[in-house]
This record gives C-alpha cells, sequence and structure tokens, in this order.
C-alpha cells in the first residue's frame, strides 16, 4: 500500500473522531489516600474523562460507548506517591495525546488486585473475591474511585487526582419460603488457587416442597446468574404479556406460573463461579481458571442432591442456559453426556470456531480487518443492531479490553475467552488469542483450543463415534437470525454438523427466531420453557421410577 495514502487515510480517521487540531493535556498526576487504602497498591488505574459530570464516569465503561479511558498497572504504589498517566498510556478510543482541548469530567477509578500463589507455580496478581458475581470494575466491591472533577484540557500542563473512595460490599441476597442461596468450598479449586474459592448456587424449590418430605424432585440447572428464571414475588415485576424483544414473561408472571396447580414440580438451580478473568468459569476445566468442569460435578451437584432431595440419575437431571450459559451448556452435556439427562442451548457464545464471531481463528491472520480489495481493508464487527447496524468493531472491542487490563485481566468478553479456551503464557497469565492492538492472530493458541476440545462443534465431529449415541434426543437449540454478536453462525455451523451425521444420524431440534430476532430471544416464555424441560424428564424416566414429584 502507498504509505501516503495511508497516512493520509489515518490522518482522516483521526480527524473525524477528534476533529481538526486535537491536542490534549500533557499528563495527569493520580495519587490516593491511606484512608482508601491502608497499604501499598496494586492494580489496573483507569482515568476516565466524560464530557458530563451525571451519571459518573465510571458508571459508563460497562461497554466500549462511554467517556474516553486510559490505563496503566500500578504495583505496590504507595499512599500519597503521585502516579502520571500521559501520552504513553493506552487509551481508549485511543490516545491522550489526540483528545481534543476543552472542558472535562475526570474521574479515576482502581480496580485493586491480590496476589495469588496457584498450583502450577506461577505468582500472580489479580482481582480476586469470594466467586460471587459482581458485575464489572466500577462498581466492584473493594475498588477505589475519585470524586468527579470538572478539569480544562489544554495543550500543556499537568492536571491531578486524588482518589479517596472506597466501593462498599453488597450484602448477599436473604433465603425466602421459595429460594435458598448456598456456598459451597470447592477442594479442587481452592488447591489450584492456593486460596478458598467457592461455587454459589441460588436454589428455587417447588410449591409443596415442604409438605412433602419424602418425595425427591428433578433438577434443572439454568445456568444463569440470578434466580431460575427470573423468579419474583414482587407484583411490580409483572408484565402480564410476552416481551417481543426476548420471548420472555415477566419474573412475577412466572412466579404465577410456578406455584399454579399442575405446574411441573421440579428444582431449579443457577450457579455463581466467577473466576479472576471473567464473570463465570464456563462449568470446564481451564489451564488458567482451574478444575472448575470437575468441581461443578464432582462437588457442587452430588452436595445440592443430597441436601436439597434431588433424583440423582441422569434422566433427572437437565441444564439449560443463554449466551455465555449456552455454550457452557452444550460443554456439559458434551463432557459429561453419561451424567445430564439434556440440553436447552440458547442462544451460545461461539460453539464453532471457524465462527469465533466473524473471525475464523484457524485461517484469518487478522480478527480486525477483512482484505476486500487491493488497496482496502473492510473492519470486522463485533456487535450489530437486529437491522444490521453495526454497534462496534472487533478492533474497537479488543482496544477497550487493552485498557481496562494488561495480561488478559480487563473482565471482558474477550479476554474471559482466552482465559477458559487457551493456554497459560510464559507469564503466567492467559496467552492472548490475538494482539489486542494489531489484531494478529496467534494460529498456536487456535490449534491448542481446538486441540483442548472447546471448539464444540469441532470436539463433537472428532467423538461422534462414542459420544454420538450418548446424545439422543438430548440437543435442543435456539438462537435469533439476528444475533447482536453474531452467535447464530456457529450454531448454523453445529447443525450442519448434525445432519450429516451417521452411525448414529441425529439432527438434533433446532429453532431459529426470524426475521429480526436479536441476542437475547428465546423461542418460548420461561413457564413454557419449564413445561418442556418437565415433560421430557418424564419422557425419559426409566419404567418404574416413579413421578410423585409430578403433583
Amino acid at each position: 500500500m502507498n504509505h501516503r495514502f495511508l497516512l493520509a487515510v489515518i490522518v482522516g480517521l483521526l480527524s473525524g473522531l477528534f476533529g481538526p487540531a486535537a491536542h490534549a493535556a500533557s499528563k495527569f498526576q493520580i495519587s490516593y489516600t491511606a484512608a482508601a487504602h491502608s497499604g501499598p497498591l496494586t492494580g489496573r488505574l483507569i482515568l476516565l474523562l466524560a464530557k458530563q459530570a451525571e451519571p459518573e464516569p465510571r458508571m459508563l465503561i460497562s461497554r466500549p460507548i462511554g467517556p474516553a479511558m486510559f490505563g496503566l498497572d500500578l504495583h505496590e504504589l504507595r499512599a500519597g506517591d503521585p502516579v502520571t498517566i500521559d501520552g504513553s498510556a493506552v487509551g481508549y478510543p485511543t490516545g491522550l495525546t489526540e483528545l481534543p482541548p476543552g472542558d472535562y469530567y475526570a474521574q479515576a477509578l482502581v480496580n485493586v488486585y491480590t496476589q495469588v500463589h496457584r498450583a502450577d507455580g506461577h505468582t500472580l496478581w489479580l482481582r480476586v473475591n469470594d466467586g460471587t458475581n459482581e458485575s464489572w470494575v466500577n462498581t466492584t466491591p473493594g475498588n477505589l474511585y475519585s470524586e468527579v472533577q470538572k478539569v480544562h484540557v489544554t495543550a500543556t500542563g499537568t492536571i491531578r487526582l486524588q482518589i479517596t473512595k472506597v466501593i462498599p460490599a453488597v450484602p448477599r441476597e436473604a433465603d425466602t419460603e421459595w429460594v435458598k442461596h448456598v456456598s459451597i468450598q470447592s477442594r479442587k479449586l481452592s488447591e489450584f488457587w492456593g486460596r478458598p474459592v467457592w461455587i454459589h448456587a441460588t436454589v428455587l424449590l417447588p410449591k409443596g416442597y415442604a409438605e412433602h418430605p419424602e418425595i425427591k424432585y428433578p433438577s434443572v440447572y439454568t445456568l444463569g446468574h440470578g434466580v431460575p428464571f427470573w423468579f419474583s414475588t414482587d407484583p411490580a415485576q409483572a408484565t402480564g404479556k410476552v416481551d417481543p424483544r426476548t420471548g420472555l414473561d415477566g419474573g412475577y408472571d412466572f412466579y404465577q406460573s410456578w406455584v399454579a396447580e399442575r405446574f411441573p414440580r421440579f428444582i431449579a438451580i443457577s450457579l455463581e463461579q466467577r473466576t479472576p478473568y471473567f464473570l463465570d468459569a464456563y462449568s470446564v476445566n481451564s489451564a488458567n481458571n482451574g478444575p472448575y468442569g470437575d468441581a461443578v460435578i464432582q462437588e457442587v451437584i452430588p452436595y445440592l442432591e443430597q441436601h436439597f432431595r434431588i433424583i440423582g440419575a441422569p434422566y433427572a437431571r437437565v441444564v439449560e442456559g443463554a449466551s455465555t450459559n449456552g455454550w457452557q451448556t452444550l460443554a456439559l452435556l458434551l463432557r459429561n453426556p453419561d451424567f445430564l439427562g439434556g440440553a436447552w442451548i440458547l442462544q451460545p457464545d461461539p460453539i464453532d470456531f471457524r465462527h469465533y464471531q466473524q473471525t475464523d481463528i484457524y485461517h484469518d491472520d487478522n480478527a480486525f480487518a477483512v482484505p476486500s480489495g487491493p488497496f482496502t481493508m473492510t473492519e470486522r464487527p463485533m456487535r450489530r443492531t437486529v437491522a444490521g447496524q453495526v454497534v462496534w468493531t472487533q478492533r474497537q472491542m479488543s482496544r477497550y479490553e487493552e485498557v481496562l487490563g494488561s495480561h488478559g485481566r480487563s473482565e471482558q468478553q474477550l479476554e474471559g475467552w482466552e482465559a477458559v479456551y487457551g493456554p497459560v503464557g510464559a507469564d503466567g497469565y492467559p496467552r492472548p488469542l490475538w494482539d489486542k492492538l494489531t489484531g494478529k492472530i496467534d494460529h498456536e493458541v487456535a490449534d491448542y483450543m481446538r486441540d483442548h476440545g472447546f471448539d464444540l462443534r469441532e470436539y463433537a465431529q472428532r467423538n461422534w463415534s462414542t459420544l454420538g449415541p450418548k446424545l439422543i434426543g438430548k440437543l435442543h437449540f435456539s438462537c435469533g437470525d439476528m444475533d447482536d454478536f453474531y452467535l447464530n453462525l456457529g450454531v448454523y455451523d453445529f447443525q450442519e454438523f448434525l445432519q450429516g451425521t451417521s452411525n448414529p444420524h441425529y439432527e438434533g431440534e433446532f429453532v431459529f427466531g426470524r426475521p429480526m430476532k436479536g441476542h437475547m430471544w428465546h423461542p418460548a416464555t420461561w413457564s413454557e420453557l419449564a413445561r418442556q424441560m418437565a415433560t421430557y424428564i418424564l419422557q425419559n424416566a426409566p419404567a418404574g421410577s416413579g413421578n410423585a414429584w409430578n403433583y
């Protein structure tokens, strides 16, 4: 490509983003008080610059559409000692020196790290907690932040911010008549991480559970992170209708079904298994996260079956999940076909890595752009609307994650996948699938993901002769035809694979929402899905097993 032409393109893009003659302040100096943090501080410092004071800039960074952000690692920084963020810090959407002069509302945020000594010999600095599904770094208890401060950015000068506040702890939800909360310390995970690790379960009990102490119930694992099926006894959660976007009923609407006469009686369970790298461990064994698959199957489910009168038989265990939890629903079944009875797999994260969203990680060289002519490259999208409008690109998401955390510690989606699917790097942190600033794909990492069974279509195809007979009747897929994150492409791939299977031939069940159904579309309401799963369990119960639970 002609270098002058390339330079002109870059200048034009920057001008469009930031206007002409853009120059930023040379530096920000940021410190924290001893009252905010008592000892040396290690973590990720994030400087936020927004054009409005409310809501606070930190509350707008859950997706790459908020304020400008600039990131820097802190290592054992002492209270009162300033650190400098200048043009050398990685920024989103671009560096500090490209920021236009003017008035901004500035805020500093620190994602606080703890040192861990993992069983594989690596000593790492990571955000750790008790396994609770905290959302993002901007609201995580124990993280630090500054007051919002109005600043004037010029071509020179120093702007100072002081971090004085700590995000408070949030108490866990209390038990009720219907909902019980259980925390199970995993011996396997605690040994791996060198510190106590818990998996939390939220258990939804059926009507009549206390009145029928002689009855054992089937279990449905709804692999989300809240109360199963959005169950709520709050009338304010009633919608009285089906949401046309999701196809679901409201939480109170489901409660009314759950307690109605002749509604199926089973125990529904969701899991929280947050790791230092992402909000979910995906219920699989991982080089970076540890043996979460073994912990769920060998520790958590046996514990729950012992303590909640659950039928401990494969036919009576089914799993359901959407998105992140759709991938882990399929992964759990493929890895444990003799232990689980069936799976409802809803808009799963990529299950064929030839469609890792829009990227074929085995054959593409760059995740950010596709050659579209001798002089042009087309940006690869990461998210779209149901009308097809691109919301943000793979390049934007990758740079955003790089600002939030180095060494795979952004706690966002791309690096969450790398922690689950990929190998450990030489530094002990997840080895990235692609460079977050250039998009260059590391095909050794891609091959590792495939060879270790995280490409679920490839894994099923490779093991079909032994796996296939155990899956007959168990696979129920659904996805919108315009999934926001292009996840329908991997589902199409899996359907095509099943249609071509032999010895045995099994095509599974696929339902595609059309037209223009997006990411959180479901093929039925929660009430209808619950009935479908209960009917399936009844149909597959062994003769003589009884169905006293279906009262």
